[in-house]
């Protein structure tokens, strides 16, 4: 009887969470949708549109004040409850982001920035340090040689802003470039011969208007 039992549930079992799966109710994303606010510990938080609330995070910090994502998330570490109610610690640095206002803000390089164009091919932009290597200095002296050379300890940086985008599907993060959006397109097969079959310039110049074409044909779908 007891091996019966068995024998149901595991049979049973897979249709039962296939069909709890399958009633998850979801809707294609318009620019009216609003993300769930809170922390995205993962990409799949993002996907699912679950993120941890406000009221689950360990602080002092008013969650209605402005500036509580900005204070909270500039720490190294944050405390939070999990859904069994334990107390957890999480790394800053680990997590995908944050949303507020129903606005995505994904950390990259230290920082946070909104994705402002959402789709199943997201577009956005973000300061980037770009090291320059040692430089020429005429006052430099290295002792090793009996000239003055390049000083490979003065390093420069500078800021750049530049475009990215995000495919929904998978989480990464591209380069907004012709190449990986040919990769991307290769989804939908029409539209990616039609992309590939542009001259190199027009694929440059028209690389956000495929990107709005490829998601009206192949919505976003967003769990509710």
């Amino acid at each position: 009887m007891l091996k019966f039992v068995a024998i149901l549930i595991s049979v049973c079992l897979p249709f039962g969470m296939c069909a709890q799966l399958d009633s998850i109710k979801k809707i294609p994303y318009n620019t009216d949708f609003k993300f769930k606010e809170g922390v995205f510990l993962n990409f799949n938080q993002v996907k699912n549109n679950n993120p941890l609330s406000k009221s689950r995070i360990i602080t002092n910090v008013d969650a209605d004040d402005n500036q509580f994502f900005e204070v909270v998330l500039s720490e190294k570490t944050f405390s939070y409850y999990d859904d069994l109610g334990m107390k957890r610690d999480v790394a800053v640095k680990s997590i995908w982001g944050y949303s507020r206002n129903g606005f995505l803000y994904l950390r990259m390089n230290d920082t946070y920035n909104r994705i402002s164009y959402v789709g199943s091919i997201c577009h956005f932009t973000a300061n980037i340090s770009v090291y320059q290597p040692g430089y020429y200095d005429p006052y430099y002296y290295n002792p090793n040689y009996y000239y003055r050379s390049y000083n490979s300890n003065n390093q420069s940086s500078t800021t750049q802003l530049k475009q990215f985008i995000m495919d929904f599907e998978s989480g990464k993060i591209l380069d907004y470039d012709e190449d990986n959006l040919e990769l991307l397109f290769m989804r939908d097969p029409v539209l990616h011969d039609e992309y590939a079959a542009l001259s190199k310039k027009k694929k440059d110049q028209m690389k956000f208007f495929y990107i709005r074409k490829f998601n009206e044909r192949n919505p976003l779908m967003i769990p509710i």
